[in-house]
C-alpha cells in the first residue's frame, strides 16, 4: 500500500496517515512516496517497514554501512547528517512544548563532531551461532535478540572495526566460548581495551591466546568475572591507563574501561565547551554538578576559578573523581560526595541557597526530584544537559511554571550520529 512520509518520529521512522491512522513506517523520509509493509497493526498506529520507494528524497543517501537495515546499531544512515540533526531539533522543541509547554528564547547552534568511526565506547554480544558459521560478535539485529552477523562497523573507530572477524576466530578458539557473552570496548587516548566477560575461568592455553591476540593487535585486555568492579588487566598489565583529555581546560580526565564515560570523545570536548559557556563559572562562586560522574564538567569548573562540589550516586566513581581532581592540581576548588539524587531528601541542599549555579547532567531518568527542590533563593543559573528529551521536558516545565525560571537557550548535540537518539542542553536563569 502506497504513503506519503509527513515527518519522523522519536525513533527515525517516517509518520504517515493512512484512513486516518498513523504509520510508522521505517526507511521512510519525509516527502517520500513508498510502499510498506505492516508487522504491528493497533486500532489507532501501525508499524511497518518500507519496502519501496517510489518518490525520494533529496535528503537520502545511500547508507554507507553494508549492515544497515539488519544491524540495529544506527537508524538513520539513510538520511543526510544535516537532515538527522534537524529532525532532533525537532524532536526537541516538540517534546519541549508538548510535555513541558515551554520554548526556548534561543535556539542554540548544533554540536556536531565526527560522523564515523566516533564510539570510543561500545557493548559488543557475543554468541555461538553454528547455523550462521560459528561465533559471532557486534550488535544486536534490529527488533531482535539475535546478534547481526557483522564483519565492518562503520561508528566504531576503523582498528576496532578491523578487529571484529579477527575476535570471531579468537573466541572460537577458546576452550569454552559459549561462556563468554560480551566484550565491552573503551577507547582512551593512549590505548585500547577490551574487556571479555567470562562466566568461567580460563585455562592457560586460553590465557595464551588472549595474550598473543593483544600483542598482535596493539591493545589491552580485561576479564570480567561478575559486576564492573572485578574486571582486571590481564595483559598487558604495564599499558598506559585510560584517559581522555579536555584541552581547553588543561585536564585530563583517567577512567577505567567499566566506567561511564561519552561515547564520543571530540563532541564531548565541544560540549564541556559549551557548557562552560552557558554556565560562565567564575572565581569565588559556589556551584555544585549534579550526576557529575568522574567530574566531566566539575573538573572544568573548577579551572575557572569557582568552588564545585560534585554529586554522584555511584560510589566508585566519586571517589575516582576525586583521584581526576588531585591528579589534575584542582583538589583545593573540587570536592565530590555521593549522595542519590533520586530520593528528595538528598536534593534539599542545593535549592538552598548554598549555590550560585548548577549543572545538572542526569541519566534518562531527569532530574526531577532535583528541580523540585529548588526554592526561592536557589541557583540563579542552571545548565541541564539531557540524554532524553522527554525527562528534559518534564523538568523544564517544573522549572518554568513552578519555580519561576526562564527556558532561555537549549540545542541539539549530535552525540550519536545516525542514530535517533537525541542528547540536549539548555540553560535556565531566574
Amino acid at each position: 500500500m502506497p504513503a506519503v512520509i509527513e515527518s519522523l518520529d522519536r525513533e527515525g521512522r517516517g509518520v504517515a496517515h493512512v484512513e486516518g491512522k498513523a504509520i510508522f513506517i521505517e526507511g521512510g523520509l519525509p516527502g517520500e512516496l513508498v510502499s510498506y509493509t505492516s508487522y504491528r497493526r493497533k486500532p489507532s498506529f501501525e508499524q511497518a517497514t518500507a519496502t519501496a520507494i517510489h518518490e525520494a528524497s533529496a535528503e537520502r543517501e545511500k547508507p554507507r554501512c553494508p549492515h544497515f537495515g539488519v544491524c540495529g546499531g544506527c537508524s538513520m544512515q539513510h538520511l543526510e547528517l544535516r537532515a538527522q540533526v534537524a529532525a532532533k531539533q525537532r524532536v526537541l522543541e516538540d517534546s519541549l512544548w508538548h510535555i513541558g509547554k515551554v520554548a526556548p528564547e534561543v535556539l542554540l547552534r548544533a554540536i556536531y563532531g565526527l560522523s564515523w568511526g566516533y564510539r570510543h565506547r561500545a557493548r559488543l554480544s557475543v554468541r555461538m551461532v553454528p547455523k550462521k558459521g560459528g561465533v559471532l560478535v557486534g550488535f544486536h539485529e534490529r527488533k531482535s535478540s539475535f546478534i547481526a552477523v557483522m564483519d565492518s562497523c562503520e561508528v566504531l573507530p576503523r582498528h576496532i572495526s578491523d578487529l571484529l572477524l579477527p575476535l570471531r576466530g579468537l573466541i572460537a578458539g577458546l576452550s569454552n566460548p559459549a561462556r563468554l557473552p560480551q566484550i565491552e570496548l573503551a577507547v582512551g587516548e593512549a590505548v585500547t581495551v577490551l574487556v571479555l566477560r567470562i562466566l568461567d575461568p580460563i585455562n592457560a592455553a586460553d590465557e595464551q591466546a588472549l595474550r598473543a591476540f593483544a600483542d598482535r593487535h596493539g591493545i589491552q585486555i580485561w576479564l570480567q568475572s561478575a559486576g564492573p568492579d572485578t574486571a582486571a588487566p590481564l595483559h598487558p598489565v604495564d599499558a598506559p591507563p585510560l584517559y581522555y583529555s579536555l584541552p581547553e581546560f588543561g585536564v585530563r580526565m583517567h577512567f577505567r574501561p567499566t566506567d561511564f564515560t561519552q561515547v564520543n570523545h571530540a563532541v564531548n570536548r565541544i560540549l564541556v565547551q559549551q557548557a562552560m559557556a552557558l554556565l560562565d563559572p567564575r572565581p569565588g562562586e559556589r556551584i555544585a554538578d549534579l550526576f557529575c560522574g568522574l567530574g566531566n564538567f566539575s573538573l572544568p569548573i573548577a579551572s575557572r576559578g569557582a568552588q564545585v562540589l560534585g554529586v554522584e550516586g555511584n560510589v566508585e566513581l566519586v571517589r575516582r573523581a576525586g583521584e581526576n581532581a588531585r591528579a589534575n592540581g584542582l583538589a583545593a576548588r573540587a570536592q565530590f560526595q555521593a549522595a542519590n539524587l533520586f530520593e528528595a531528601a538528598n536534593c534539599a541542599a542545593f535549592g538552598a541557597g548554598g549555590y550560585d549555579k548548577l549543572l545538572i547532567d542526569p541519566p534518562r531518568d531527569g532530574a526531577v526530584e532535583v528541580v523540585k527542590a529548588l526554592g526561592e533563593d536557589g541557583p540563579r543559573r542552571i545548565v541541564y544537559v539531557s540524554c532524553d528529551p522527554a525527562t528534559l521536558a518534564r523538568d523544564a516545565g517544573v522549572l518554568v511554571h513552578a519555580k519561576a525560571y526562564r527556558l532561555a537557550a537549549a540545542g541539539v548535540i549530535n552525540m550519536f550520529p545516525h542514530t535517533s537518539h537525541v542528547e540536549s542542553i539548555a540553560l535556565f536563569e531566574k
